[in-house]
């Protein structure tokens, strides 16, 4: 069983689907430390050509409190004027009729769903289900709390063990953090995400890499989008 853990982000890169999609089990690391200026909460679009941030707004967000215990700012009118934003900025796009619903029922679940950790969690799941994406997805809080006490590493390896993994998968990120001589001592197999090279066509614009997904969703059929996700390899 090929693994990946990773802290929820709200409509992440193309690239944090990419590892998504190539584990049978993806774990959300939410009851960690929330970290301000992360992607938990916001990510970038295109609008006029340029990128640009959207932010969820949270309450007394604090690197003191877990993500699970993070919540979002009980603000009707600033979720409609994200809403109208995403609308402004793809009016024009291919498959903007397809793509705001999504945007829009998860937006409007922070009328009843406050915790940011299940707000990211729809946004991923949303995109998934639109893709044709089967990775079961699962919260380290509420199936392994048991192991908060644990080391960070520690932690690590006891919930592959607890899931009978064979392969941990990574973004390119964690390529400073973790050993594949170790993994392998532990009787596991470390991969890292290649991405590839994700370009397509937005407007008329000069490419801008790296955008949300929404941007990707946007301007790409679910065909198209597929190959795009299936340019990533492990190394």
């Amino acid at each position: 069983m090929k693994v990946a853990i990773n802290q929820p982000f709200t409509f992440p890169y193309i690239g944090f689907y990419q590892l998504v999609s190539v584990v049978d089990k993806f774990i959300f690391y939410d009851d960690v430390t929330y970290m301000k200026q992360s992607w938990i909460n916001r990510n970038r679009i295109l609008i006029n050509g340029k990128d640009h941030f959207f932010t969820i707004q949270l309450e007394n967000a604090s690197s003191f409190k877990l993500i699970s215990d993070t919540c979002i700012r009980d603000n009707p009118v600033t979720i409609e004027k994200m809403l109208k934003t995403f609308q402004q900025a793809y009016a024009k796009a291919p498959y903007a009729s397809q793509i705001l619903p999504i945007i829009e029922d998860c937006l409007k679940a922070t009328h009843s769903e406050r915790r940011i950790s299940k707000i990211a969690y729809i946004s991923i799941k949303s995109v998934c289900d639109y893709l044709g994406i089967k990775t079961e997805f699962e919260f380290s809080s509420d199936k392994y709390a048991h192991t908060k006490g644990f080391g960070r590493k520690e932690r690590l390896f006891e919930i592959l063990r607890l899931n009978n993994a064979t392969d941990y998968v990574n973004l390119p990120g964690g390529t400073g953090l973790y050993s594949k001589d170790e993994f392998i001592r532990r009787g596991y197999r470390l991969h890292f995400i290649d991405r590839g090279d994700i370009v397509y066509k937005q407007f008329n614009n000069e490419f801008v890499p790296w955008l949300s997904m929404i941007d990707v969703l946007m301007f790409n059929s679910v065909k198209e989008t597929k190959a795009l996700l299936a340019k990533c390899t492990l190394v």
